[in-house]
């Protein structure tokens, strides 16, 4: 049996290896996530659809709000990489969120002659939303966003639903917060960090075509939420993402149209629970058993002990699980827990296969 690895120089802003292993090949055929033409996994340093300017370039965040709210489809509201803009006060006082319209880009140079993008950061726990799609067709990309919570609030959580304690009512008293938000079409999130959002740090409520490629996001762990990518009802490639200190870094709701296809995904290593998920109707408390509508989940890696996949139903058409490289995991059941139209096969499991 022949066996070649191969190598992702991990480019991001936290601690991390130097090169770590995403994907290996077995006589021939590809398993686990191996970056494309467009570069690294996790973007960065390489990536080649970086923008670089605008036809707007703001510095500050009164300047952005009025390039946001004057810009015309097809225009590109840019942020140089060096800039830090502390949204803060405004969310707290105002509950300020970012609006970008319809068919508008709002971009940073990440990774370009080494910038880290710009910096968008709220520090009040109370941040509902952080940037807002309010028409189909947004871009956001090359930037950095940073919500207010990046911890997990174990105690917390078992005060809300532990015994004697109130459930939702309590644990929905401390504020959550999310970093972008749609519920239109064709939203596309690439070469972005996004970090410590409680409740998730891309949220796709509703529409179909999104995208959401070669991002690090990371340390949006907040128990009972805490998710990477979060799905209701829309669907979404996922694909060529770094993610690290989640709780799940994509989840579903599992109604009806939620649907997604993940692929040439690395999680780094730390999770809180199971990595990739999709509800059921038990979570809905809804009466039914369905877990979404369609699913893909081929060529990731998956670096952290816990529990790779977990589809909590029957999919109303399918879930597909294969190709994708179980380094942590040596045996078929300890990498996916799933039910009916669910197929599992042609993975690779163990550090060795």
């Amino acid at each position: 049996m022949k066996i070649t690895y191969g190598w992702l120089i991990a480019l991001c802003t936290l601690p991390c290896a130097a090169a770590e292993s995403t994907w290996i090949e077995i006589e021939g055929q590809v398993y686990g996530a191996k970056p494309d033409e467009r570069g690294p996994i996790g973007g960065g340093e390489g990536y080649v659809p970086v923008v670089t300017r605008g036809d707007v370039t703001v510095d500050d965040l009164d300047s952005l709000l009025q390039a946001l709210s004057e810009a015309e489809p097809g225009q590109v509201v840019f942020i140089p990489g060096t800039v830090e803009i502390d949204l803060t006060t405004r969310v707290y006082i105002e509950q300020l969120v970012l609006e970008v319209p319809t068919g508008v880009t709002l971009a940073s140079d990440r990774g370009h002659n080494r910038s880290p993008g710009a910096l968008l950061i709220s520090d009040t726990q109370n941040t509902p939303i952080m940037i807002q799609a309010t028409g189909p067709d947004v871009r956001i990309t090359g930037l950095r966003l940073q919500g207010p919570n990046p911890k997990r609030h174990l105690e917390h959580h078992r005060r809300a639903f532990g015994p004697g304690g109130e459930g939702h009512a309590y644990y929905y008293r401390f504020p959550t917060q999310r970093g972008i938000v749609t519920s239109h079409d064709r939203l596309q999130v690439d070469n972005c960090e996004v970090s410590g959002f409680g409740h998730c740090a891309v949220s796709l409520n509703r529409g179909e075509g999104h995208r959401v490629h070669h991002n690090f996001i990371h340390h949006c762990q907040y128990n009972g939420l805490g998710y990477g990518v979060s799905l209701n009802v829309a669907s979404a490639v996922i694909e060529f993402n770094q993610f690290d200190w989640n709780r799940h870094s994509i989840a579903g709701t599992g109604r009806i149209g939620c649907s997604y296809i993940a692929r040439h995904n690395v999680e780094l290593g730390t999770s809180l629970s199971h990595c990739f998920d999709m509800h059921g109707g038990r979570d809905r408390k809804d009466g039914t058993d369905i877990a979404g509508t369609r699913i893909e989940i081929y060529n990731n890696t998956f670096r952290a002990p816990q529990t790779p996949v977990v589809i909590r139903g029957a999919p109303e058409e399918m879930c597909k699980v294969y190709r994708n490289w179980f380094p942590m995991h040596p045996r078929p059941e300890q990498a996916v827990r799933a039910g009916l139209r669910t197929t599992i096969g042609d993975n690779a499991y163990g550090p060795s296969p």
